[in-house]
């Protein structure tokens, strides 16, 4: 069964947004009292947040579906829908955020560190937040925006100062158990390691993490064998140990050639050029061990390498290799720069930026492209022909329609507001601005003007009456 897992491809759905509603205040002695429909509520977001608690990907693995709430719809008497529930997913200190096609969204490290990685819909404005002076009774509200919805990739990499690296079975888990307070399992055969294990390591005043990265062999960084699962959890590390087997069994293989391998998989997975790196003989605890690493020793050291003698049996020149890591780590962290303080870039808009664009396409063909013309088509609900009346209008108010002028746009040409693949498509009228007129005092329900005064009502009724007497003075039946 699986117990580890550093990579899953993750899909999010944030919440919808609530819809507007579109209500009357009705109460005794004041039916119509006007709008007061309630707004939409926001949807919920899918929040990426790192977790000190968690140390794999395992959850995720095996319910990789994911999706906040939804925001509740607006209700009469102002009454605003309740908002979704924010979804907050924690992940493991070191966890990269990349989209389907590797682009990187968000290296998440340190602890509470969040991603947003869905943002739920804007919930739609209600009748009562679209009154105006000139819309007084607005028959129509918003309709809620859908939440984000969409696939992400989680890359796990571990977050460690010190990382062994080495064939199977070159004793790299014995060497962290003795080290430190991490308990991986050992045994005799290649392979015996299949995830990175950690430990946490104490050299002097310097406190330092320690990785076990499962063993490389010839083409890792191809795939072969468990190293390109694992090479990625090598990248974050300050000083590479190779773990160099001195009592291997296997005739074809040596210490020194063991470490040329190694390197060149390193290479060729890159980004490690810069790294330090320290050589621990390990078994020398073994007489032929001890023989063999006096032997290659001139070597490696000719080669620059710093070279100590182990033993994870008799603990041999473990204390020596510990501070000798420590001074390493400690160099490495002086060399970061300190975090700057966060700084708030502005970046004002351009004053010819209109907030869209109307692009020709073909014959008779246009295409509009903008934040805010797609999301008034979203809101918009289209059986409602003042809610589209209300659309023609903002979208004329937004220099749509005179661009479509100066672009040669004749009536009956087809306008697409939107992405290719989810648009909206009309027959344009170049009249569109009076869409209003077309129905009216749009807004404006005549139920609600203004009531007359008691004296013209009771003039009003006077001359009704007066009327109707007159009328039943000159009627003659026979006629």
């Amino acid at each position: 069964m699986t117990t580890f897992v550093d990579r899953v491809e993750l899909h999010v759905a944030a919440g919808n947004g609530g819809h507007g509603c579109a209500s009357v205040h009705r109460e005794k002695f004041k039916p119509l009292g006007g709008p007061d429909g309630g707004n939409g509520g926001r949807g919920g977001d899918v929040t990426l947040q790192v977790s000190r608690g968690v140390t794999t990907l395992l959850e995720y693995h095996h319910s990789p579906h994911r999706k906040a709430t939804n925001g509740k719809p607006g209700e009469g008497d102002n009454r605003t829908g309740k908002d979704g529930v924010d979804l907050v997913l924690p992940v493991p200190d070191g966890t990269v955020v990349l989209d389907r096609e590797g682009n990187v969204l968000a290296d998440l490290v340190g602890e509470g560190t969040a991603f947003v990685a869905a943002r739920g819909g804007r919930g739609g404005l209600g009748n009562a937040a679209l009154a105006s002076a000139r819309r007084k009774a607005p028959g129509f509200a918003l309709l809620g925006e859908p939440g984000d919805a969409g696939d992400v990739v989680l890359e796990l990499k571990t977050v460690a100062d010190v990382a062994l690296v080495g064939y199977p079975s070159a004793g790299k888990s014995s060497l962290i158990s003795v080290l430190s307070a991490a308990r991986p399992k050992i045994a005799d055969y290649p392979f015996t390691t299949l995830v990175p294990n950690l430990g946490v390591i104490t050299a002097g005043s310097t406190v330092y993490t320690m990785a076990d990265v499962p063993g490389l062999i010839p083409g890792a960084s191809q795939g072969k064998g468990l190293g390109l699962e694992f090479l990625r959890h090598v990248e974050r590390c300050s000083v590479l140990v190779h773990v160099l087997d001195c009592a291997t069994l296997e005739s074809d293989r040596d210490p020194v050639s063991d470490l040329d391998v190694i390197e060149a998989e390193l290479a060729a997975y890159g980004g490690l050029q810069d790294r330090p790196r320290v050589i621990a003989l390990n078994k020398t605890d073994i007489p032929d061990g001890q023989d063999l690493a006096d032997i290659i020793r001139p070597d490696l050291e000719a080669r620059g390498y710093r070279v100590f003698d182990v033993s994870a049996v008799s603990r041999k020149g473990l204390r020596e290799l510990s501070f000798a890591l420590a001074e390493l780590v400690g160099e490495a962290r002086s060399a970061v720069p300190e975090a700057e303080a966060t700084r708030i870039v502005i970046r004002p808009k351009a004053v010819d930026d209109a907030g869209f664009t109307v692009t020709p396409e073909g014959d008779a063909m246009f295409r509009v492209r903008g934040e805010k013309p797609e999301r008034w088509v979203r809101q918009t609900d289209f059986s409602n022909d003042e809610a589209v009346g209300y659309l023609a209008d903002r979208l004329n108010r937004l220099g749509v329609e005179a661009q479509l002028l100066k672009l040669g746009a004749r009536e009956g040409d087809g306008v697409a507001i939107g992405p290719e693949d989810n648009a909206v498509v009309f027959d344009w009228e170049p009249t569109v601005s009076a869409g209003a007129e077309m129905l009216g005092r749009r807004g404006e329900d005549h139920r609600l003007e203004a009531p007359r005064p008691a004296a013209q009502r009771r003039r009003d009724r006077e001359a009704e009456r007066d009327e109707a007497e007159t009328e039943y003075r000159t009627f003659d039946p026979f006629e």
